[in-house]
């Protein structure tokens, strides 16, 4: 069984309660996914997060195929982190932290997802193909847009 990784930082030239307000509420995921993938959430965003939390989506990530994603948001910890957990998608595990911490003159954010993807071999023959640049590609995207949305980091 292998499990995969993605472990990402971004710097923002903003506070941690300008981030934590941001990133708490579930309906700026559209803002920050490109529009290709087809976002939507079909319930369980009308209130900010909080520990059990269920959000259900709809993606379309590969060949424009629907997919229905439900989340659980498993752990908050008021400005400093959360995790949300997918219950039911196209993974066969997705397990996503996300850290926020004060730096100097901004906000440091880290990202650690740990995944596995379905099917066997199949699926990690299709991983460094389909999944892992598609992966990147969403969080290249993510940490444009919030560079547009609150400016780039300088130090």
């Amino acid at each position: 069984m292998k499990i995969y990784r993605k472990h990402t930082f971004q710097n923002l030239p903003i506070t941690c309660d300008q981030a934590w307000d941001f990133l708490c509420d579930p309906n700026n995921l559209k803002t920050i996914t490109p529009d290709y993938m087809g976002f939507e959430i079909l319930s369980g965003a009308e209130k900010k997060m909080y520990a059990g939390q269920i959000i259900q989506y709809i993606v379309t990530p590969v060949m424009g195929i629907p997919t229905k994603w439900v989340t659980e948001i498993t752990h908050v910890k008021e400005g400093e982190y959360f995790v949300d957990e997918q219950r039911f998608g196209p993974y066969a595990l997705w397990h996503h932290k996300h850290f926020i911490r004060p730096i100097e003159n901004g906000v440091e954010m880290e990202d650690i997802i740990d995944y596995k993807i379905p099917f066997g071999t199949l699926g990690r023959l299709a991983h460094p193909i389909i999944v892992k640049p598609k992966l990147n590609e969403i969080f290249d995207y993510r940490q444009k847009k919030l560079i547009e949305l609150f400016g780039e980091y300088k130090n």
